[in-house]
């Protein structure tokens, strides 16, 4: 069985990933374009709790099948092994990248975290709970990292700052990273100067529930004879309250991206299944596929595109024009001279994304026709 719409729904995904990427390193920028500077949450801060919950759906179809009866044998764990390895390691290639402006992969001050080392992670993770655990054992397992991380990051007190201290520094799960990982492997951006990582290793706990979330959501789909609006609906509902849940808890638990927080899980989950429910009821039930043609390609190859266009971005930014005192990077030079010059600097890198993405798009038109299909 395979779900048009979560393709949809991933190539969707990934081209806001694409655009916002790019987006994103221009220094003017419209601001849902933007991640939210501490708590609260941006249209930008739903896109990588988004893929990682399509991570869960997709992972309803290879998975499922094994159960008691049919479980799973040495070379289905070899594979999961193996697929969150490359992930792992394709995220630290990424890193060095943009450590030294070519690939000379200093282990001595990389960032030894990042976006597709928490994909890595959380796929690892959750492919083992899922194999293990009854789908009861998984809610309860849902619900116990949630509830365990809100208690520990509120009332466990970090040394010289106390209990519930939510800041980059004082809040726990960067206390328990800089424990863990040596400082200069840190995340470095973002003023954030050693302090933690937002996508750090203790933050990575309520990440697995993003997945876990899309695994149960997909099982429940699955388990649906036939496509119907009644499904959609349900999943309406499903995501309305989460978001409900997740509002009420924000304000005990703030909803935080940086952080991962609780109340971000719920309500990211809730946005997802939202998203996803519309995407059902055109493609699967009332069967408008028409205008997902172009989305569906870009989801076929969704992370071979993300990391080419993050490599993309990175040579831009790392390369100069011109030299000396004078030299700018070759993102800003198209920024400033290309889009700025006429449409402003807040038009101008906006457009500068959207052509980016089309870029991508192309790039993924062709892929697909000659039936180029990279998978991890």
């Amino acid at each position: 069985m395979r779900l048009t719409s979560l393709d949809v729904f991933r190539g969707i995904t990934i081209a806001a990933m694409i655009l916002l990427n790019m987006v994103g390193v221009a220094e003017d920028k419209y601001p849902p374009l933007d991640h939210a500077a501490w708590n609260g949450c941006t249209p930008t801060d739903l896109v990588f709790p988004f893929f990682l919950f399509i991570v869960g759906v997709a992972m309803t179809f290879s998975l499922s099948k094994y159960t008691k009866e049919n479980k799973p044998t040495k070379a289905v764990y070899l594979r999961i092994f193996r697929r969150a390895a490359i992930l792992f390691i394709l995220g630290l290639l990424l890193n060095g990248f943009w450590n030294k402006g070519v690939w000379t992969f200093d282990l001595s001050s990389i960032r030894l975290m990042g976006v597709l080392q928490r994909i890595s992670l959380t796929y690892l993770l959750t492919s083992l709970a899922v194999l293990k655990l009854p789908p009861k054992g998984q809610w309860i397992l849902a619900a116990f990292l949630l509830i365990s991380y809100w208690l520990i990051m509120m009332y466990v007190p970090v040394p010289g700052y106390g209990a519930g201290v939510l800041t980059r520094e004082g809040n726990f799960g960067a206390y328990f990273d800089r424990l863990i990982i040596p400082k200069i492997h840190l995340y470095k951006g973002d003023n954030y100067n050693f302090l933690g990582d937002p996508e750090g290793l203790f933050s990575t706990i309520p990440a697995i529930v993003s997945v876990l979330a899309g695994y149960l959501t997909g099982m429940w789909i699955k388990g649906k004879k036939q496509a119907t609006s009644t499904t959609s609906m349900d999943l309406v509902l499903f995501g309305l309250s989460c978001l409900v849940i997740a509002l009420i808890w924000d304000v005990a638990f703030p909803i935080n991206k940086k952080l991962w927080t609780s109340s971000y899980v719920l309500f990211t989950s809730g946005w997802a299944l939202l998203l996803l429910a519309s995407c059902y009821e055109l493609i699967e039930v009332r069967l408008i596929k028409r205008w997902s043609k172009p989305w569906e390609m870009i989801g076929l190859n969704a992370i071979a595109l993300f990391v080419a266009s993050v490599l993309l971005i990175k040579i831009l930014a790392k390369t100069t024009i011109g030299t000396g005192e004078n030299a700018i990077s070759t993102y800003n030079w198209i920024y400033q001279n290309i889009f700025a010059s006429w449409a402003g600097t807040l038009n101008g890198s906006l457009i500068f994304g959207l052509v980016t993405a089309l870029f991508w798009f192309g790039v993924a038109v062709l892929m697909y026709r000659k039936n180029w299909f990279i998978k991890v």
